[in-house]
């Protein structure tokens, strides 16, 4: 209240029951005696509480989290300390409440009908869930000064102290924190309802059932949605949510083509596997490589940075050139670096004559954008930072035949040529009596533009393009499985702290002039002979599992030395995960980005990774950035 901020968190009940006197421990001094039990599927834990002299022993706590119907407190509604039993953590419980888990908790542990239910004893304690199941630390949005750390369960509570600490002491962590970041919240994030309504979703799931990588939210849903929603919906989109925004990953209207392109987009035998997956999408990506498709992006974040000194404070923050009058009228693709050259940010900078437009990811965006404005107040420049996200859309079409489709709606179609419209390049066109700014870029391997215009124009545009034949493409393609066969990065997976710009592979021939954040670290990381990791791209040679199933991975895996079966780790103490995994349908294999310490970076080394304990062979085939897709039409970059 003090700071007009609201925390993404809730408090909910968490009945803790116990059951004694338990003496098997008396005189041994032990606080807990035996193994802690989690009984997963009834999403409940026991243990015993040691020696009776110890300050709760001589009991079996049973403790439970609700999972059909969490009960969420406000913090307005926690007890004052005159008016709680014992603590205002702990409220009152009725042994109604939990009866049904308990019956089945005392036939897994009979002990429990054994021994006395110690009602004195027992209550609800509070927890915190969070609005994305992740602890929320940070210097507040709105009070510079002000830190945050909450949402920290007592297992986390040594490692998050730690990284608390240096992070207020240092400006850094030695784990990329994006992940626990308080900014990583947009502003309708804090909203009063929108955190109740996301944290009875994340109570629900803290002990069963298994929480899938990529498991969306039921809750707080259709907040944000494209002028071309509707469309979508007709079309049968399968949506999944972002940053608010609605995105549809696949359409159900173009399941006609898995027929047509059946021997390349295998079925997905294992339910895991295809969780919260469509096919469709890989039938959707090979007919645009095909033809073109167009792409719904409107999820990109998008902030405006102008003012006297809005130049200077962009060639400070990123590591490519923005200065210059040359630059006006470009999209320029660069990095944010801290002050040890670790990669902070990647996105992409419109350049214009009177401001800088960063178009960002929409997990990414709201973090950078309180990034920025925290230095201009450091450095004093006099800048204007405005998210100006929900003023604008864009859609991406790509494909051979993109621009020879282009044509066919724009007032005029020569300015698509290649020798009027370069690579990079910003241009004003018209489409079905609409201005576009058409940006010539390509985050899926085809040739194409993104279009980027004002939300309430973006309809008409989408209109134009559908009633001449485009195909709407799923943004499965763009996000996951097009990128990875174009060995393209992703901020906060691929991209983050923990590893600089040359062994991302992304570092620019030359370092610019002009100084910037991490200059001088990112100098001396190019003067070595050899990174100590590089970002290589993995192939699984063998997907199928012991049962003779085919798996097509989720997730995070270890990457490992077949000889010792231990996962690799680099110089700097860096353990070797994928990054990204996906399977690429235009090359017909899982595809992984992984860094891997320097010594196992050589095109063709046999490794293995280990998914739901199996292990299965992969190969690296790309060190830094090599595509396994790259069509002849996208060569003419001039």
């Amino acid at each position: 209240e003090m700071a007009g901020e609201d925390l993404p968190v809730m408090p909910v009940d968490h009945p803790l029951t116990f059951f004694g006197p338990y003496n098997e421990f008396a005189g041994t001094g032990v606080e807990i005696g035996m193994p802690l039990l989690r009984d997963q599927g009834n999403s409940a834990y026991m243990r015993d509480t040691g020696d009776p002299k110890s300050t709760e022993g001589g009991q079996i706590e049973w403790g439970y989290y609700y999972e059909e119907n969490p009960r969420l407190v406000h913090p307005r509604e926690i007890l004052e300390k005159d008016q709680a039993r014992l603590s205002p953590s702990q409220r009152d419980l009725e042994l109604e409440d939990v009866i049904e888990p308990l019956e089945r908790a005392m036939e897994l542990t009979p002990i429990l009908t054994e021994l006395g239910f110690n009602e004195s004893h027992s209550f609800n304690g509070l927890l915190q869930t969070s609005a994305d199941g992740g602890p929320s630390m940070g210097e507040s949005q709105k009070l510079r000064g002000l830190w945050y750390a909450v949402g920290i369960w007592i297992k986390d509570g040594p490692g998050m102290g730690k990284l608390i600490a240096d992070w207020m002491t240092h400006g850094r962590t030695h784990v990329d924190h994006h992940a626990i970041d308080f900014a990583r919240f947009n502003e309708f994030q804090l909203d009063e309802k929108y955190i109740y309504d996301r944290c009875w979703e994340t109570a629900k799931k803290i002990y069963n059932p298994p929480v899938h990588p990529r498991e969306p939210f039921s809750k707080a849903r259709g907040i944000r949605r494209s002028p071309f929603y509707e469309r979508e919906v007709e079309l049968g989109g399968y949506f999944m949510e972002l940053g608010g925004w609605e995105r549809a990953h696949g359409y159900a209207a173009n399941e006609h083509l898995l027929e047509k392109y059946a021997d390349r987009v295998p079925v997905r035998e294992n339910e895991w596997d295809t969780r919260h997956f469509w096919r469709v999408s890989n039938a959707e990506q090979l007919a645009m490589s095909d033809d073109c498709g167009i792409i719904n992006l409107s999820h990109f974040h998008m902030t405006d940075i102008e003012g006297p000194d809005h130049v200077e404070l962009m060639e400070w923050l990123c590591a490519a050139k923005i200065g210059g009058d040359a630059n006006i009228g470009k999209g320029i693709y660069t990095h944010m670096l801290d002050d040890e050259g670790m990669v902070r940010a990647d996105f992409t900078v419109f350049r214009m004559a009177d401001r800088c437009r960063l178009v960002n990811g929409a997990d990414a965006g709201p973090r950078d954008l309180i990034y920025m404005r925290r230095m201009a107040q450091d450095k004093g420049w006099d800048v204007t930072i405005t998210d100006v996200t929900e003023k604008f859309t864009t859609t991406g079409i790509w494909g051979p035949n993109a621009r020879e489709n282009l044509k066919k709606v724009v007032t005029a179609p020569e300015e698509l040529d290649i020798e009027n419209f370069p690579f990079a390049a910003i241009r004003q066109i018209s489409i079905a009596g609409k201005t576009v700014t058409a940006f010539r870029i390509s985050y899926v391997g085809e040739q194409g533009w993104e279009l980027h215009m004002r939300y309430e124009d973006g309809l008409a545009v989408w209109d134009a393009l559908r009633g001449i034949g485009v195909m709407a493409v799923g943004v499965e393609t763009y996000a996951n499985s097009r990128r990875l066969e174009k060995s393209l990065r992703l901020q906060n997976a691929d991209l983050h702290t923990q590893y600089n710009l040359i062994e991302a592979a992304l570092a620019r021939p030359k370092v610019k002039e002009a100084d910037f954040r991490g200059k001088a670290k990112h100098v001396e990381y190019r003067e070595r002979d050899h990174q100590p990791a590089m970002l290589c791209t993995l192939v699984m040679t063998d997907n199928v599992d012991a049962n003779g199933v085919a798996r097509y991975p989720v997730g995070n895996l270890p990457v490992m030395d077949p000889d010792t079966g231990k996962t690799l780790i680099d110089e700097l103490g860096r353990r070797s995960y994928t990054t990204s995994i996906a399977f690429g349908p235009s090359i017909g294999k899982n595809i992984a980005l992984a860094y891997l310490p320097w010594d196992y970076c050589q095109e063709g080394r046999k490794l293995t990774v280990s998914y739901f304990d199996e292990i299965y062979p992969v190969e690296v085939v790309g060190i830094g950035y090599k595509p396994l897709y790259d069509p002849e039409n996208l060569k003419p970059r001039s």
